[in-house]
């Protein structure tokens, strides 16, 4: 089995957790295959939200300062954090599916230069309404969400799958399905 490490990255608001979950409810049969990495977050959990670990800011500086994260990074206010034994599981041969970000790409290729980059990303509009509606944040905070949607892309070249998530959550999981399946490898 080939082990490959996957980047799902996009804007807040564009359905990458949406997505995940659909995977990993197509994917029964990979059980074993497939490792769903479970990020640490600094914020509290959040009904309906992510699975993540939730710990408190100072927490996860602690964490960070004691290189506890192969990977991590900061997004709008919050730390974000992949503990080692979340890739681990590449060594034994497991595709490793990561929720990342964006800004954050360019030195997770340095890191992994052969990870796979999946770009999830809807329009303003979608954007807007679909963070509106998860109503953790004021209006103000939703559009400065939109604006660094609209100025943060990925570096060209570095992402072979783009995948826009306006419609229904079925078809862009079909359609990201598809693409995965293309990928030398992929666990069925």
């Amino acid at each position: 089995m080939t082990a490959r490490l996957v980047y799902f990255m996009g804007p807040s608001g564009a359905g990458k957790d949406s997505l995940l979950a659909w995977l990993r409810a197509q994917q029964p049969a990979a059980q074993g295959r497939i490792h769903w990495a479970r990020r640490t977050i600094s914020r509290n959990a959040t009904p309906g939200a992510e699975e993540h670990e939730s710990v408190s800011p100072e927490t996860f500086a602690a964490l960070r300062q004691a290189q506890a994260f192969a990977l991590h990074w900061q997004a709008n206010g919050l730390g974000y954090g992949i503990r080692h034994a979340q890739l681990a599981p590449l060594a034994a041969g497991q595709w490793v599916l990561v929720n990342g970000s964006r800004a954050y790409l360019a030195d997770a290729l340095a890191r992994w230069p052969d990870l796979l980059a999946v770009h999830i990303t809807a329009s303003p509009a979608v954007l807007r309404a679909r963070l509106l509606a998860r109503g953790r944040e004021s209006a103000a905070m939703v559009e400065s969400r939109v604006q660094r949607a609209l100025q943060l892309q990925p570096p060209g070249g570095s992402v072979p799958i783009e995948l826009h998530n306006d419609g229904a959550l079925d078809d862009a999981g079909q359609r990201l399905l598809s693409a995965l399946r293309q990928c030398p490898g992929w666990p069925e």
